[in-house]
């Protein structure tokens, strides 16, 4: 039972990046070069799992009254369904970065990105440059998804809907990358796109954990302050590593909003790309 979600998820993702990339290198009106075809459909994959997962979350959330006890069928579902996701977007991803490698003319100097050693010196770049994101899909698919398949032992459908609805931020991300490929930083459109993002991803990825133990709290008859006292600490623990790269990408989405509304005038620091998310931040 458990594989059917996921085989349909292993059919789902990749079927859809390689739809959108052979209409968009295809359609006589589009003939779109392979990079640039290659990197919007990754955007496109990412934006449609996040909306689907949202949508996933924001019914098991409100569906559950009780939020320890209550049980929703799409928690289980969804959790396996996505699964492939993961992998297929550590492959998505490096798809993007050989693609951007060879549109920079390393590949040339390296004997090419498709000789043994210009491969090797791509996959290196790339790990280097995505890791966080790499380390944060290997361990959805290693650790996470074991953890609320078998340890949960089906309690918390709600707080698994919460984290769900985190991937609300993803389109907006995939958003501005799009338009900063295409050179549109300075549109309306971007500046609008930008400040969505960085609410949605305040909202949804850095306050989704007070909430989260708010709830909980109310939940128990416990103030906020005193809800960390009161749980078991590999929960605590497991909340902060997760916390803590939503917090670092914070970080980077605020630094770029700084360049971003900056008056033209004044000279900004040297650029370097917030990474989007995954789901959410990746470059």
């Amino acid at each position: 039972m458990m594989l059917s979600p996921m085989v349909a998820g292993g059919v789902v993702f990749p079927g859809l990046f390689l739809l959108s990339k052979n209409t968009l290198q295809r359609l006589p009106q589009l003939r779109w070069e392979e990079a640039d075809a290659v990197i919007v459909s990754a955007r496109l994959v990412s934006s449609v799992q996040a909306i689907m997962a949202s949508t996933a979350g924001y019914i098991v959330s409100t569906s559950c009254k009780h939020i320890i006890d209550d049980q929703h069928w799409l928690s289980s579902a969804y959790t396996q369904f996505a699964v492939p996701y993961f992998i297929y977007d550590i492959y998505a991803m490096f798809l993007c970065h050989w693609h951007k490698h060879q549109v920079k003319g390393h590949g040339k100097d390296e004997g090419g990105a498709g000789s043994p050693g210009g491969t090797w010196a791509v996959a290196r770049g790339y790990l280097h440059k995505e890791f966080l994101m790499v380390l944060h899909h290997a361990v959805m698919v290693l650790v996470c998804f074991p953890l609320s398949v078998v340890w949960r032992q089906g309690k918390g459908d709600f707080f698994l809907g919460c984290m769900l609805m985190a991937e609300v931020s993803t389109p907006f991300v995939c958003l501005g990358k799009i338009l900063i490929q295409y050179k549109q930083q300075h549109t309306l459109l971007h500046k609008v796109n930008g400040t969505l993002m960085l609410l949605s991803f305040l909202c949804c990825r850095v306050l989704l954990f007070p909430y989260l133990y708010w709830a909980y709290g109310q939940h128990a008859g416990l103030p906020l302050l005193s809800v960390p006292l009161n749980i078991p600490a590999h929960v605590n623990l497991g909340a902060a590593l997760l916390l803590a790269p939503q917090l670092y990408w914070f970080f980077l989405i605020c630094r770029g909003a700084c360049r971003l509304f900056r008056p033209r005038g004044s000279a900004p620091p040297a650029p370097r790309q917030p990474p989007g998310l995954h789901d959410g931040p990746r470059d």
